[in-house]
C-alpha cells in the first residue's frame, strides 16, 4: 500500500480526441477534417491520406466507436470509475463546417452543449483541447492549412465562439493537442498538426524523408500567435479559465557519454520540447532558436505586434503527453533503431518495449517532471499517458471483459513516478491517461491497438458492434481515483 501524497483535489481521470472517437462524419452539418481523410493502417504499414473521399476504402474515424450517438453511455462509465475530470477536444468542422462560415453550425454545437450538461451531471469537470489534429479539410485545400497567415483569424474565430459559449461551464482549456509536432520532420506533424500536405501526400509518417522545415515552423509562428490571442480573449471573459498549453513531451537520453552523443541529446531536448514550451510559457522564443533557424534557412515572418500578442498571451499551466522516452546518437550509425508515439530514435538497452515498439520508462516519466518543473515552475498536468496493447475479449461467470494485467503494470508504474514526483516537489495537479475507452489509434489507424479500460467491439476492418465491456483496469482505475492514488495494487 503505498501513502498518497497526491493533493486532495487532485484531477483524476481520461483524455480523448473528437476525430478518434465520435464518428457521425458527416451528420447534423459537420464538414470533412483532415482526419476524415486518412486510412487504415497498421504497425508495418503507414496510413495514407486521400484528397477526397474514395468509394471502397476504409477511412476510421468515419464511425469510430459512434461515441457521438453514445456518450451519455460513455460518460456514465467515465463516471463510474470516478472521474473527476475529462479532456475532450471539439471537432472544427462540426462547429464551422469548411472553416470559412461567418456563422457556427448549431446543430454542432448542440452536441458539446449535451456533452457538458452530461458531465456535470456526474460533477466531470470538462477539458476542452481547441484544436486536436482535426482542422476542416476545406482550409487545406484553400492556404494549406497554417503555412498561411489567414489561419490565424479562422481559428480565433472557431476558439472564441467556443469559449463565449461556455466560459460559465468549462474552466480548463488547452489551445491546441501537441503544438511541437510541428518541430519533427514527419509527415504526421505537417498534416495532422498544421493541416498542411506533405510534399509527397501518400506518405502520412514521412518515411521518405521529404521535408519543409521553413514551412512547419513558420507555421508553428502562427500557431503561436493564435494560441496567445485566444488565451488573451479568454482572460478578457472569465477571469477564472485555465489556458494551457500541451506539448508531446520527448524525454531524451544520449545512447552513450560521447560527448557528442550529450550534447546530440541536449539539442534534441531543444528543439522537441523548449522550443514551443519556451514560447507559450515564457512568451518568446528561446536563446537557441536563432541558430537553430540560421543553420537550417529558416526565416520566421514576424509581422508588426506578433511579439507583444506573444508575450502577453502566455499560459496558465502546462500540460503534456507521456508514454516513452528516447534514446538518440550523433556517433553510432548502426544503433537499432526504435520507434514510437511520431517520434523516433535508436534502441535502448535498458528497457523493455510494448507489442507497438514503444519502450516502456516510468522513470523517465518521473524525470520528465521534473524537467519540465524546473524551467516553467508552473502546475502540471499528464494528460495523455497509456499502453497500446492486443486486448482479448473472454467470458468469465457469464460476463465478458479482457484481463490487461499488463496495462495495470503500466498505468500503477507511471502513476507511481508521479507520486515521486511531486514528493520532490513538483506541483502536479492532474492526470488524464489516454484513451480511457479503446478508440482509433492516430498513428496507426488501428482499433487493434487499445488503450482503454473500456473494451469496445469494433474492429480494423470496420466490423463489431460497438458494445461495451469493463475491463480489469476498469475496476483498477476506480480504486485508485476512490483512495487518491494511495491504493495503486492490482488486486
Amino acid at each position: 500500500m503505498n501513502k498518497s501524497i497526491f493533493p486532495g483535489n487532485f484531477l483524476w481521470g481520461g483524455a480523448t480526441a473528437a476525430n478518434q472517437l465520435e464518428g457521425a462524419y458527416n451528420e447534423d452539418g459537420k464538414g470533412l477534417s483532415i482526419s476524415d481523410l486518412l486510412l487504415g493502417g497498421d504497425v508495418d504499414t503507414p496510413r495514407t491520406i486521400t484528397t477526397e473521399i474514395e468509394k471502397g476504402k476504409f477511412y476510421p474515424s468515419h464511425e469510430a466507436i459512434d461515441h457521438y450517438h453514445r456518450y451519455k453511455e460513455d460518460v456514465a462509465l467515465f463516471a463510474e470509475m470516478g472521474f473527476k475530470v475529462y479532456r475532450f477536444s471539439i471537432a472544427w468542422s462540426r462547429i464551422y463546417p469548411t472553416g470559412l462560415e461567418n456563422e457556427p453550425n448549431e446543430e454542432g454545437l448542440r452536441f458539446y452543449d449535451n456533452l457538458i450538461a452530461e458531465l456535470k451531471k456526474y460533477n466531470i469537470e470538462p477539458m476542452i483541447t481547441i484544436s486536436h489534429y482535426e482542422s476542416p479539410v476545406e482550409l487545406t485545400r484553400k492556404f494549406n492549412g497554417w503555412e498561411s497567415r489567414k489561419m490565424i483569424d479562422h481559428y480565433v474565430k472557431f476558439a472564441t465562439t467556443l469559449l463565449d459559449r461556455y466560459k460559465d461551464d468549462v474552466k480548463y482549456w488547452l489551445t491546441f493537442n501537441e503544438i511541437n509536432i510541428l518541430s519533427r520532420d514527419v509527415g504526421v506533424g505537417t498534416y495532422l498538426g498544421g493541416g498542411m500536405y506533405p510534399d509527397d501526400i501518400d506518405d502520412f509518417l514521412n518515411t521518405k524523408n521529404i521535408d519543409n522545415s521553413q514551412q512547419r515552423f513558420q507555421a508553428l509562428h502562427h500557431q503561436f500567435v493564435a494560441s496567445a490571442k485566444v488565451v488573451n480573449y479568454a482572460r478578457s471573459l472569465n477571469k477564472d479559465l485555465h489556458m494551457g498549453c500541451m506539448i508531446a513531451y520527448r524525454m531524451i537520453y544520449p545512447l552513450t557519454s560521447h560527448p557528442k552523443d550529450v550534447k546530440f541529446a541536449q539539442e534534441m531536448t531543444n528543439v522537441s520540447n523548449f522550443y514551443c514550451g519556451d514560447v507559450q510559457v515564457k512568451g518568446y522564443y528561446p536563446y537557441f532558436a536563432k541558430k537553430f533557424w540560421q543553420d537550417r534557412n529558416i526565416k520566421i515572418k514576424f509581422e508588426d505586434g506578433d511579439e507583444d500578442i506573444l508575450k502577453s498571451g502566455t499560459v496558465d499551466y502546462y500540460t503534456f503527453s507521456y508514454y516513452q522516452s528516447s534514446t538518440v546518437t550523433a556517433t553510432d550509425e548502426t544503433a537499432e533503431k526504435q520507434v514510437g508515439n511520431f517520434f523516433n530514435g535508436v534502441k535502448n538497452p535498458y528497457l523493455e518495449a510494448s507489442e507497438w515498439g514503444w519502450e516502456i520508462d516510468p522513470l523517465g516519466l518521473r524525470t520528465a517532471l521534473n524537467q519540465i518543473y524546473e524551467r516553467y515552475e508552473l502546475p502540471l498536468m499528464v494528460v495523455e499517458n497509456g499502453l497500446g496493447a492486443v486486448d482479448e475479449l473472454v467470458e468469465r461467470s457469464g460476463e465478458k471483459m479482457v484481463d490487461d494485467d499488463y496495462r495495470i503494470d503500466y498505468l500503477q508504474s507511471h502513476i507511481q513516478a508521479m507520486k515521486e514526483a511531486i514528493e520532490e516537489g513538483v506541483n502536479l495537479v492532474g492526470y488524464t491517461s489516454w484513451g480511457p475507452i479503446d478508440l482509433v489509434s492516430a498513428g496507426t489507424g488501428q482499433m487493434h491497438k487499445r488503450y482503454g479500460y473500456i473494451y469496445v467491439d469494433k474492429h480494423d476492418d470496420g466490423s463489431g458492434d460497438l458494445s461495451r465491456y469493463k475491463k480489469k483496469s476498469f475496476y483498477w482505475y476506480k480504486d485508485v481515483i476512490s483512495t487518491n492514488g494511495e491504493d495503486l495494487e492490482n488486486n
